[in-house]
């Protein structure tokens, strides 16, 4: 007798997996060597605004890509993303000058304003909505491989073969995302030709109302990640670990292992039930990281990070399309990671100025962001209790 489960893990599914993986493992490639082959063109000085500038305009061009996403269609979208890192990868070598490298810093930006948002949109296309929690911890398990595997091999790369050979193999993996899209078909039912008025952006169509919870919660609960992107080095440090990236190996892991199971859980138990553990887990590890004073103390609340940015990344994408008009998936998806980007750049540059060098400093910064991730849980329970008003009103 067949299954009467809906099928999810299709041909396209996988392919769409696989160009994520390649996306993500493209310009993450490159990320370990770029703080010091900018220093050898001269602008040593200008090392933080690497991922600003990056980060700048990824979300400046998310409400460009939510719109196009909905009207131009979700793989011609994830394809011009593709397509800038391909080109980046290629110009890297040949724009010497700390001009030059901003410049590529700054355009390179559009690349990750651009394929998530087509990719998440595609993939809620494609998926049941009872579904669609699970489907996106896959994708974002894809995604996230790509992050993780991407530095390690760049750095090898590099090592052996030298930054130009890495540059060019960052392209040749972004290209590759591209190439398995080809012979995919479009999802979204009414495609339309290409026109220049599509990027003319009225002020209505910069945020999309129905995603402004989901994206609050992601703005208060990322913080966490822009201070633990700019502090975790130094701290690692400072409790003795001599390899910096072992806070990340390990939190990156336990981000992987409950993915999945989150998305499961929050579309049999719903997305805020998940979403709260997030925050707690957040809020929690963020109060020890900034008690931390040994190896050991700092190596566990790493796991615990993990678990809670794992079980909210899904679950927070799968709420906003929930909430999302289906006309509307693509900018309610930008809106979402505006918040994204507003979280992680306003968490580095507040723990940087909070840190300010001076290892008194860690504390303030990393307890700042365990009040937010708490702010993130206490929205939610009144947002829940409201919800819950809303219905019994509705129903009497």
């Amino acid at each position: 007798m067949p299954s009467s489960t809906p099928r999810i893990y299709t041909v396209q599914f996988w392919l769409l997996c696989t160009s994520s993986f390649l996306f993500f493992a493209s310009f993450n490639l490159i990320i370990p060597e770029l703080p010091a082959y900018l220093a050898r063109l001269g602008g040593e000085q200008y090392i933080g605004l690497i991922i600003a500038l990056f980060t700048l305009t990824a979300g400046l061009s998310r409400p460009f890509s939510g719109k196009l996403a909905d009207t131009w269609g979700r793989i011609p979208v994830m394809v011009l993303g593709a397509v800038v890192c391909f080109f980046c990868g290629f110009l890297y070598p040949l724009l010497t000058t700390v001009g030059g490298f901003l410049f590529l810093r700054f355009f390179h930006g559009f690349s990750t304003g651009f394929k998530p948002t087509g990719t998440s949109a595609y993939v809620a296309d494609l998926v049941p909505t009872d579904r669609r929690g699970e489907a996106m911890g896959i994708s974002s398990l894809c995604g996230s491989l790509g992050m993780a595997c991407g530095p390690a091999v760049g750095g090898w790369i590099a090592l052996h073969f030298g930054l130009n050979v890495m540059f060019y193999t960052s392209s040749a993996f972004a290209i590759l995302s591209v190439l398995i899209l080809a012979g995919m078909r479009e999802t979204l039912s009414q495609a339309q030709p290409f026109r220049l008025r599509m990027l003319r952006i009225g002020r209505h169509e910069v945020f999309e109302p129905q995603a402004l919870p989901p994206a609050l919660v992601l703005l208060l609960t990322s913080f966490s990640y822009g201070v633990v992107l700019t502090l975790i080095p130094d701290l690692s440090v400072h409790v003795g670990i001599e390899n910096k990236g072992l806070f990340f190996t390990s939190f990156t892991a336990a981000s992987l292992a409950v993915r999945i199971l989150a998305g499961k859980v929050s579309d049999r138990w719903g997305r805020v039930i998940v979403l709260k553990a997030a925050g707690l887990s957040i809020a929690g590890a963020m109060f020890f990281i900034g008690l931390a004073e040994t190896k050991m103390t700092l190596l566990l609340a790493s796991l615990l990070l993990g678990a809670g940015l794992g079980m909210n990344s899904p679950t927070i994408t799968a709420w906003t399309i929930d909430r999302a008009h289906d006309r509307h998936r693509g900018r309610a998806l930008a809106t979402m990671y505006i918040a994204l980007e507003a979280g992680i750049g306003v968490g580095a540059l507040v723990s940087g100025w909070l840190y300010g060098g001076e290892a008194t400093g860690f504390r303030p910064a990393f307890w700042l962001a365990a009040g937010l991730a708490s702010l993130a849980f206490v929205f939610l329970v009144f947002w829940q209790r409201q919800q819950r008003g809303l219905r019994s009103t509705q129903s009497q």
